[in-house]
């Protein structure tokens, strides 16, 4: 391994409290008050969270604040104002815009408290709800064998800095978080929702990824915290673009569509789009699938060797989805040079894919992780390469999970966007793309989003998970993240799954 010292987390982002418009209008439960009310007062006189209050002066009480309500548990306590009603003209339920928002796999709950962690930096406990999703499977069917806390701990004492290069020549790079953001093109989001996550990743000194879609000038500025991705369409790469960056990675296939390449359709390749990629505007454009001239590790040796030849500096990162023989894979893109192997499971990605591609083709992330984790410790190689995986983690909870199953670290994406607003409408790929201005090219949308206001939300987001993973390591009484990876052993399946599976 190049020698390097870890950055463990020092002089970190401070979080800052940046409050967003739409967590005011998404309330867990509806607190409804009938006409039969006489503004007695009572709900006002013993409510302790605010959500019925008088003003002094006014005859009638004000209009429930559904915000502040805590729900039909509240009927446990002596002061829960359904019951102390006098004329039984109160009601709480739970709020049917809360019930809508999400899915299985981004729940309501997981939404708001990423949102709430993106404004206020402040971190769930490890054991809150809104770290797992309702799908039954994936990283929602495992769960830590947590003990019982030992008290008050320091984070500053505790290390969650990986490495990046682990083989022994190239750049020493390190990050002091286990997590760099993925590859989100022009095209696909917007250039403001690029620059807010490289902003972010420039704050905690980690990575944001390009994407497919070319380098925008808008973010020259980041370029040493920006990865400069190669896939199969090269739409936008040039030799300066792999000058400039650090890393370099090649996709050479996604997880939530593998044998499929990417592909952005007609409505969001507006004129700057094209012109970013060297194309017809409004045309749809599609990558080939696979690298057309990779057939091989000898032919994967000299797409990297080609790389390193432009940019002798910058590490080699090598982005595959994950078919039943991932390990062999993995290994190739050892011996052809490869310093970081990130494995791309089935369940990210906007939702983009075909229908028929969608979680019926690639490997579970979960699976193939130990999978190659085992067979590269097997090989005696483990400690030479990094191993990164993406695909559906939402949480700081789920990085971890992966990386007790292996990996030393995770690549984000969607939980960035999520960060800036996302409410999973799936309608990213087409039209004028994302009605909040995070996944559009559309001159007009895409300034809703503002890349300072984004870039402090991630951040906070940011803030909140190492406080998550530094709480976690505090708990199994390790001092550095590394000590948590391969410990499948504190992991265990949950009755939730096991019924799924047993049906």
């Amino acid at each position: 391994m190049a020698e390097s010292e870890k950055a463990c987390p020092k002089d970190l982002p401070e979080a800052a409290l940046i409050p967003s418009e739409h967590l005011k209008f998404v309330n867990r439960f509806t607190v409804t008050r009938a006409d039969t009310c006489i503004s007695c007062g009572t709900c006002a006189s013993l409510c302790p969270y605010g959500v019925h209050k008088r003003i002094e002066g006014h005859v009638k009480i004000l209009p429930p604040d559904d915000r502040k309500c805590i729900g039909p548990s509240c009927e446990v306590n002596y002061f829960f104002c359904v019951a102390n009603c006098p004329t039984n003209s109160l009601s709480v339920k739970t709020s049917e815009t809360f019930v809508s928002l999400g899915d299985p796999r981004w729940t309501s709950e997981m939404i708001l408290t990423t949102w709430a962690m993106a404004e206020t930096g402040r971190p769930l406990s490890i054991e809150h709800p809104g770290n797992v999703g309702a799908s039954g499977g994936g990283f929602d069917s495992l769960q830590f064998k947590l003990p019982e806390p030992k008290g008050r701990f320091d984070p500053n004492e505790i290390c969650t800095a990986i490495d990046l290069n682990r083989r022994d020549s190239g750049a020493s790079i390190s990050i002091p978080i286990p997590i760099y953001g993925g590859g989100m093109s022009f095209g696909s989001v917007s250039v403001h929702t690029m620059v807010a996550r490289a902003k972010a990743a420039m704050k905690w000194r980690t990575f944001t990824c390009t994407g497919e879609g070319g380098y925008p000038e808008a973010l020259v500025p980041y370029k040493d915290h920006v990865i400069t991705q190669i896939a199969t369409g090269l739409f936008g790469v040039r030799e300066e673009t792999i000058q400039r960056t650090r890393i370099v990675e090649f996709k050479y296939a996604q997880g939530a569509k593998p044998g499929l390449g990417g592909h952005l359709l007609h409505d969001k390749n507006t004129p700057d789009v094209a012109r970013m990629r060297e194309a017809v505007p409004y045309t749809s454009l599609f990558s080939p699938f696979p690298f057309h001239s990779v057939y091989s590790v000898e032919d994967h040796k000299k797409h990297l060797d080609w790389a390193h030849a432009i940019n002798p500096s910058a590490l080699l990162a090598v982005k595959v989805s994950t078919p039943n023989d991932v390990e062999m894979v993995s290994v190739g893109s050892y011996y052809a040079g490869a310093h970081i192997v990130h494995l791309d499971g089935g369940y990210g990605g906007t939702g983009a894919a075909p229908e028929i591609a969608k979680k019926n083709i690639a490997m579970p992330i979960e699976y193939a992780i130990p999978k190659v984790h085992k067979f590269l410790v097997n090989e005696g190689i483990r400690d030479k390469i990094t191993l990164l995986a993406s695909g559906g983690l939402r949480t700081a909870m789920d990085v971890a999970k992966a990386i007790a199953l292996g990996a030393d670290g995770a690549v984000i994406g969607t939980a960035d966007l999520v960060a800036l607003g996302c409410v999973r409408c799936g309608n990213c790929e087409s039209g004028r793309g994302c009605p909040r201005g995070i996944a559009t090219t559309d001159p007009i949308l895409d300034k809703l989003i503002d890349a300072d206001w984004g870039a402090q939300r991630i951040s906070n987001l940011y803030n909140a998970w190492w406080l998550q993973w530094c709480e976690l390591l505090s708990r199994f009484e390790m001092s550095d993240i590394a000590e948590l990876r391969g410990r499948t052993d504190l992991l265990r399946r949950t009755d939730n799954y096991l019924k799924e599976v047993s049906r």
